[in-house]
């Protein structure tokens, strides 16, 4: 004989959830001090973006500044760069993923 299965019992710890996440304020976020300090690049980056110490930020930014101006971009696939001669010598290669652009310039900074 079968037999009628119990629903669940519902527990109280639902309805204990206080609604303090609406009433917080925002908070204002501060930016990362490692991200923030300043870097001085290898002689092939600064062809780009210049010898003066700069943020990890403002480097891709500036990097960023020079594909657009040169057309950089691949038409086909956006998410790709293709490098000239002065990008070639950072990348190592033809082309790259905006993906990794961030770890190979962290090979060019100290």
């Amino acid at each position: 004989m079968a037999t009628a299965k119990k629903a669940p019992a519902k527990t109280a710890t639902a309805a204990k959830a206080p609604a303090t996440s609406a009433a917080a304020p925002a908070k204002k976020r501060t930016p990362n001090a490692a991200f923030m300090k300043a870097l001085t690049p290898s002689p092939a980056l600064a062809a780009v973006v210049g010898s003066a110490p700069l943020p990890r930020t403002e480097i891709i930014s500036k990097l960023w500044v020079y594909i657009k101006a040169n057309n950089l971009q691949d038409a086909a696939i956006k998410r790709n760069i293709n490098a000239d001669a002065k990008l070639k010598e950072l990348f190592g290669k033809p082309q790259v993923s905006m993906f990794e652009l961030a770890g190979l310039i962290g090979k060019h900074v100290k």
